[in-house]
C-alpha cells in the first residue's frame, strides 16, 4: 500500500493540491465578483418562499379587485382665455387675476384660476347647488332638520366640502389653455352632474367677480367725476382771472415782437461798437500828427494842396538859396511864403483832429443808446417771459383737468354699459356625459401590479430569508469562516434509498444484531459508480494528497454537532481507502452514541471501551468487514462511565501508535466537538482531524467554534468535507462540479 501511495513524489504531491487551490481561489473569487449570479441562486433556491408570496399577493389583490366597489370617473373641460379689454376701450379686473395689465402674466392668472376650482369655498357652493346639504346621505345633520332650512354648521360643510373635493381633480392639460375637471364616484349620475356643476359655478363665480368689480368701478368713477368736476372749474377761473390782470391776452405775438425786437438791437449794437473801434483808432492815428495820416483820409482836400504848395516853395528856395544865398531878394520872399503856408498847414491839421474827433464822439454815443436801449428791452423780455410760464401752468392744469374729466366721465359711461353685459374669458368645451364603464377598479392593471408587488416582495422575502439563513450552505462559506481548505463534498441522497449492490457483489448478511445498513452507509461498496461514490473517491484524492509532506495515517473526522454524516463519511472513506489496497482500520471511538457496527450489521458487545479497559484484546474486539479483507472494523463496545477519561488515557495513544503500525490507515469516528472533549482529546493522536458538517444544517457559529477549539490544542486540521450537499440546488458550488451533469453521467453509467 504504501509502495502504491510513493509513486508520486512528495513535491508531485505539493503541485497537484496547489494546483487544487488555485482552482478552487480562482472559482470564489470569480463566484463572488458576479452578484447577479448569486442574486440568481438565492431565488432559485428559496424558489418556493417566491413563488408562494407571489401567489398569496396575487390572489389577495385579485379578490380586493373583483370586490372593490366599481368607480365611475366623469371628465369636463373650460378653456380659459386671456382678459381683454372690451370693445369700448375699458379694462376689467376681477378677484380673480385674470385682468388684462401690461405686466400680466398668464401663466400665474391660470394657476390662480385651477386654484379657484380647488377652492373650499366653490366646492360648498357646488353641494348647495346640488342641494347636497339637504340629503341626508351626505349630510347627517340634514335628517333632523326642517327640510326648507338645511343645517348650516362648521362640520356639516366641511363633509360637504370633502365630499365633492374627495372625488374632483383638477389639472391643466400641456400646452393648452384647457382645464380638465375630473370627479370620481360610485354613482355615474353624480359624477358627470358635479363636474357640470363645478363647470357652471365657476363661470357665474368667474362673471360676478367681474360685474361686481365693474359696479365697484363705476361708482369710483362717479365720485371722482364730482371733484374732478370743481377741480376744472375752479382752475378754469384761475387762468382766466390771471390773464384779465397781467394782460396776457395774445401772448405768443408779444413774445414775438419782442423777440424781434432784441434781434434787431443786437444786431445794431454790434454795428455800433465796430464803428465806435473804428472812430477810435482813427483819432488815435490823428493825435500823432501823422501827416500821412491826414492826406490819405483826404486826398482832395486843402491839407494836401497847401502840403504840396510848401514842397513846391521849399524846393524853389534851396535852389535860389543855392545860386544867390539867403539874402537875396527872391530868396526872403519864398521864406515869407513858405512860412504862411505852414501857418495854414498847421490850421487846416488842427480842423481835422477836431472832425475826427467829433466823428468819434458821435459812435460813443451811439454805442451808449443802443446798449441801453437792448438792457430795456430784455427786460422787458423777461417780465413777459415770468408771465408766459405763469400762464402755461395755468393753461395746462386747466386743460389737463378737463381731459381728465373727460376721460372719467367716457370711462363711467362705459362701465355703465359693461354692468349691463354677461361676457367671460371662460368658455366650455366639453360638458361632461354619464360614464357609462367604470374606471375603477382597472382589473388587468390591478392584477398586473399585484402579480408585480408579489414578484418583489417574493425576491426581498428570499433575500431576507437568506441573510436571515445562519447555516453553512457552500464549502466557499465554510472555507472563509475558518480558514481552512475544502477538502470535497458528498452529494445528497435520500435516507431511505436503499443501496443495491454492484454485479458479483454482496452487502452484509444477517448478524446478531439484526441486518446491514444498506442505505446511504455503504454507498461506495453497493454503488461504486454513483455519484456519492466518486465524492468519496474524491475525498480520498485529498486526503491522499494532503499538505502535510506524507499522507496521514490516523485520520480523526468530527463534526461541530450531532446528526451532520462524520459517521457515514468514516465508513466510506475506510472503504474508499480499502478499495485502493491498503489496509484500513475503522475505529468507532463515539462511545457514547456508536453508529459504525449498524452500518455494517456486526455486533457491538467487544469493542474500543472493552479495549480500553482490559477485557479484551484488540484481536479479540477487532472484526474483519463483511465486504472487504483488507477492511477491518472495531466497534465502539458497551459505553463506559467516563468515556472521555478512556480516550485520552496513555493506553488509547499506545494503542493509535500500534494501529498506524500495523495498518495503512486508521480512520477514527470521534464524537461532535461541540457536545462533549473526547474528539478534542483524540485531536492530539491523529495525523489529521477532518471536519465533516451537513449543507444547510450546521450553522456558522457552530462551525466556528469548532475550529477556534481545534486549535487550541493545536490540531492538525487537514480540512472540511460538505455533507449532504443537493447538487440540484442553486448554492454555487453545483456549478462548480458540474451539477445535473455530474450526476447524469454517474447515474447513467449505473444504469448501464
Amino acid at each position: 500500500m504504501e509502495d502504491r501511495l510513493a509513486v508520486r513524489s512528495q513535491e508531485d504531491r505539493q503541485a497537484a493540491l496547489a494546483n487544487v487551490r488555485a482552482a478552487n481561489e480562482f472559482f470564489y473569487q470569480t463566484h463572488e465578483a458576479n452578484p447577479l449570479i448569486t442574486y440568481w441562486h438565492i431565488l432559485t433556491k428559496r424558489k418556493w418562499a417566491v413563488f408562494t408570496t407571489f401567489l398569496i399577493l396575487t390572489t389577495l389583490t385579485t379578490i380586493a379587485t373583483l370586490r372593490a366597489t366599481p368607480i365611475y370617473e366623469s371628465v369636463g373641460r373650460v378653456a380659459i382665455f386671456r382678459e381683454n379689454s372690451d370693445s369700448l376701450g375699458l379694462r376689467e379686473s376681477s378677484s380673480y387675476g385674470m385682468g388684462d395689465t401690461d405686466d400680466y402674466d398668464y401663466t400665474v392668472a391660470l394657476e390662480t384660476q385651477v386654484n379657484v376650482l380647488k377652492s373650499d369655498q366653490l366646492a360648498l357652493k357646488v353641494a348647495r347647488a346640488m342641494k347636497l346639504d339637504r340629503n341626508p346621505k351626505f349630510n347627517p345633520a340634514a335628517a333632523t332638520n326642517d327640510a326648507n332650512a338645511p343645517a348650516s354648521n362648521p362640520d356639516a360643510d366641511a363633509q360637504l366640502i370633502g365630499v365633492i373635493k374627495g372625488g374632483m381633480r383638477v389639472q391643466v392639460l400641456p400646452r393648452t389653455r384647457v382645464v380638465e375637471i375630473r370627479y370620481e364616484s360610485p354613482d355615474p349620475k353624480m359624477a358627470a352632474q358635479v363636474v357640470n356643476t363645478v363647470i357652471e359655478t365657476f363661470k357665474e363665480e368667474n362673471f360676478r367677480a367681474k360685474y361686481d368689480a365693474t359696479l365697484q368701478t363705476s361708482e369710483w368713477l362717479n365720485k371722482q367725476l364730482s371733484e374732478l368736476q370743481l377741480k376744472v372749474e375752479t382752475s378754469q377761473e384761475a387762468l382766466v382771472r390771471y390773464q384779465r390782470e397781467n394782460n396776457v391776452l395774445g401772448i405768443d405775438d408779444k413774445q414775438n415782437i419782442t423777440t424781434s425786437k432784441l434781434d434787431e438791437l443786437n444786431r445794431q449794437l454790434t454795428q455800433a461798437e465796430t464803428d465806435r473801434i473804428q472812430k477810435e483808432s482813427a483819432l488815435r492815428m490823428a493825435e500823432t500828427g501823422n501827416p500821412e495820416f491826414y492826406s490819405a483820409r483826404d486826398q482832395y482836400s486843402l491839407f494836401e494842396k497847401l502840403r504840396n504848395q510848401l514842397a513846391e516853395l521849399k524846393s524853389q528856395a534851396a535852389q535860389l538859396n543855392t545860386q544867390f544865398g539867403p539874402s537875396y531878394p527872391k530868396v526872403v520872399a519864398l521864406n515869407n511864403q513858405i512860412a504862411q503856408v505852414e501857418s495854414d498847414l498847421s490850421n487846416e491839421q488842427q480842423k481835422l483832429l477836431g472832425r475826427v474827433r467829433g466823428e468819434y464822439n458821435q459812435a460813443v454815443q451811439r454805442e451808449r443808446m443802443l446798449r441801453s436801449a437792448l438792457e430795456g428791452q430784455k427786460q422787458e423780455a423777461n417780465k413777459l417771459n415770468e408771465r408766459a410760464i405763469q400762464y402755461q401752468a395755468l393753461k395746462r392744469e386747466a386743460e389737463g383737468s378737463r381731459e381728465l374729466y373727460d376721460s372719467l366721465l367716457r370711462r363711467s359711461k362705459e362701465a355703465a354699459v359693461v354692468a349691463s353685459l354677461r361676457s367671460g374669458n371662460i368658455r366650455t368645451v366639453d360638458s361632461a356625459r354619464v360614464p357609462q364603464v367604470p374606471s375603477k377598479p382597472n382589473v388587468p392593471r390591478n392584477i398586473a401590479l399585484g402579480m408585480f408587488l408579489g414578484l418583489m416582495a417574493g425576491v426581498g422575502l428570499a433575500v431576507v430569508l437568506d441573510i436571515l439563513d445562519n447555516t453553512v450552505r457552500t464549502p466557499e462559506e465554510a472555507q472563509q469562516l475558518t480558514s481552512l481548505p475544502s477538502l470535497g463534498l458528498v452529494p445528497l441522497m435520500g435516507e431511505s434509498s436503499e443501496v443495491r449492490p454492484a454485479a458479483g457483489k454482496r452487502l452484509p448478511a444477517k448478524t446478531g444484531t439484526g441486518r446491514a445498513n444498506t442505505s446511504l452507509g455503504l454507498v461506495a461498496y453497493g454503488r461504486p459508480k454513483s455519484e456519492v461514490s466518486e465524492a468519496y473517491r474524491a475525498l480520498r484524492t485529498s486526503v491522499l494528497l494532503s499538505a502535510f509532506g506524507r499522507a496521514p495515517k490516523v485520520i480523526l473526522l468530527t463534526s461541530p454537532l450531532p446528526q451532520e454524516g462524520k459517521s457515514t463519511t468514516s465508513v466510506n472513506l475506510g472503504i474508499v481507502l480499502a478499495q485502493k489496497g491498503g489496509k484500513v482500520l475503522i475505529v468507532d471511538a463515539d462511545l457514547r452514541r456508536p453508529n459504525i457496527h449498524r452500518t455494517f450489521g456486526v455486533g457491538s458487545t467487544a469493542g474500543l471501551s472493552t479495549v480500553l479497559a482490559g477485557s479484551d484484546s484488540f484481536e479479540k474486539a477487532a472484526i474483519p468487514s463483511p465486504i472487504l479483507p483488507n477492511l477491518t472494523i472495531l466497534p465502539a463496545g458497551p459505553t463506559p462511565p467516563q468515556p472521555s477519561e478512556m480516550l485520552g488515557s496513555p493506553l488509547m495513544r499506545d494503542l493509535v501508535e500500534r494501529w498506524s503500525q500495523e495498518f495503512d490507515h486508521v480512520i477514527i469516528d470521534s464524537p461532535p466537538v461541540l457536545s462533549v472533549t473526547d474528539a478534542v482529546l483524540l485531536s492530539s493522536v491523529a495525523d489529521a482531524v477532518i471536519l465533516v458538517i451537513r449543507s444547510g444544517q450546521t450553522t456558522k457559529e457552530a462551525l466556528r467554534r469548532s475550529r477556534n477549539l481545534l486549535a487550541q490544542v493545536n490540531a492538525r486540521v487537514l480540512g472540511i468535507v460538505m455533507n449532504a450537499v443537493d447538487l440540484r440546488s442553486p448554492d454555487g458550488y453545483y456549478y462548480y462540479y458540474g451539477g445535473k451533469y455530474y450526476g447524469k453521467y454517474y447515474d447513467e453509467s449505473a444504469k448501464a
